[in-house]
Formats: C-alpha cells, structure tokens, sequence
C-alpha cells in the first residue's frame, strides 16, 4: 500500500471532522442538539473502559455473523450458479426476504430466542449480510463460459472440481465486491438487535444509554467508534481480496 494510499483517506476524514466542527459552530448548536468532534473525546475518555468491553462484544458477533454469511452465501450462490431452475426457484425467496425491513425482523428473533442474546445478535448480523454474497457468486457462476464447463466436464472433472478450477477464481472480485458490502450490513444488524433488544452488552446498548440521558456526545461517540469498527474491517477486507483477488485490480490511466 503507498503512501498516497493511505494519507488521502486520512486526509479526507480530517477534512470531514473540520467541517462538522464548523457546522456546530456557524450555527451555533449546543451539545445537547449536536455534538461536534470536539465533544467526542471526552465522551470517549469519560466511559473509556466501556467503549473496550462493548467494542469487544459488537466486534465479535459481527464478525461471527458475517463468517456465517459467507459460508451459507457461497453456498446458495453455488447452488443458484450452477442451476437454471435453483436460481428461478430461490431468487425471488432472497429477493422477497431482503425486501422486508429487518428493523422489523429484529422484534420477532427476540420474542423467538428470548433470552439468547449472543445467537440473536449473530442472526439478525447474518441474515442481513448473506444477501449480497450470494448474488454475487450466483451471478459470477451463472456467467462463467460455457465452453471451460464442457471442457472440463468432457475431461470428466466434477462440478466441484470446475468450481475450485475455473469457477471460484473467476468470481473472487465479484465476491469481495459484495463482501465489502456485506462488512457494513453485518454492523447494522448487530446495533439493530442490541438496541432494539437491550441486554446491557455492545455498542449498541451504550447508545441506547446516552440516548436515554440524552447525552449527545455519547451517542456520537458511539456512532464514530461504529465506523471506526466498520473501516477497519472493510480494509481487512481490501487487503484479503489483494492477496487473493490481486489480479483482478485495474490500474487507473
């Protein structure tokens, strides 16, 4: 990675966090109205030992959940790639499926699993994140060129020997393309199950305190580390579909 690489992302947040600063200031905001980025480290310092532990626990069961997604993506989209009538017959499930708002899922997994507060974290993370990783890999197979297929299949290769051959490398970029997506959703779905359904432990529980006591710089001091989290993991991301995906990237002219 070079140096540009990494100074204009840093850059363009220290140039975002300036202009939010002057937002709350021409307009003369109040904290309890608007936090600016000037309220953020004190919030930060004052419940430093929270933020670690709840960070931790929205950490984990987001990265649970998106691994889960990924297994149970690739393989419907496997399923959907390699056949005509699976994907006619399971595309309109996900599509439907995707469409429902899942703030409305999240109160029916809390009445289903009452109690089960790590497992409802990790579905409601998982069922808003598989989405994407399944398209893409259907969508990558489904396009993959017939003549490699009958090739292959001709040389009496199977059709998971043709997946991890042919198949697989051809929709790496299609699959981190939605992976990166799938980062973010995943996030989503845990804050939305730890406020929705308060069981004292992740970030979203601690937004739901400063909410309460109306405590704005909290809550923006939550909503920062949540992206904080969510960039850091995307770039994990970046750095996996280099390794693996590489030969895919197209330098700009």
């Amino acid at each position: 990675m070079s140096l540009k690489q990494v100074a204009v992302p840093i850059l363009a947040l220290v140039l975002f966090g300036l202009f939010w600063e002057w937002l709350v200031w021409v307009n003369g905001w109040p904290n309890y109205k608007m936090a600016s980025p000037s309220d953020l480290w004190p919030a930060f310092w004052k419940f430093r030992w929270l933020f670690l532990e709840y960070a931790w626990d929205t950490l984990w069961r987001t990265v649970v959940g998106l691994l889960l997604a990924v297994i149970v993506g690739v393989l419907i989209g496997m399923v959907m790639g390699f056949s005509r009538t699976m994907r006619d017959a399971l595309y309109p499930l996900l599509v439907g499926f995707n469409a429902i708002p899942k703030a409305t899922v999240v109160p029916i997994i809390a009445l289903m699993f009452v109690g089960q507060h790590d497992f409802n974290t990790i579905l409601i993370a998982f069922l808003i994140s598989f989405f994407p990783i399944a398209v893409s890999v259907s969508i990558g197979l489904s396009t993959l060129e017939p003549e490699y297929r009958d090739i292959l299949a001709s040389l009496g290769a199977s059709k998971v020997a043709i997946f991890w051959k042919i198949a697989l490398p051809k929709t790496l970029p299609e699959f981190f393309g939605a992976l990166k997506v799938a980062v973010t959703l995943a996030f989503i779905g845990t804050n939305l199950m730890e406020i929705v359904e308060p069981h004292g432990r992740g970030l979203g529980h601690l937004f739901d305190s400063g909410k309460i006591s109306a405590d704005y710089p909290l809550m923006f001091a939550v909503l920062i580390a949540l992206a904080i989290m969510g960039i850091l993991l995307y770039y994990v991301v970046v750095a996996l579909e280099k390794i693996f995906a590489g030969w895919a990237e197209r330098s700009p002219n």
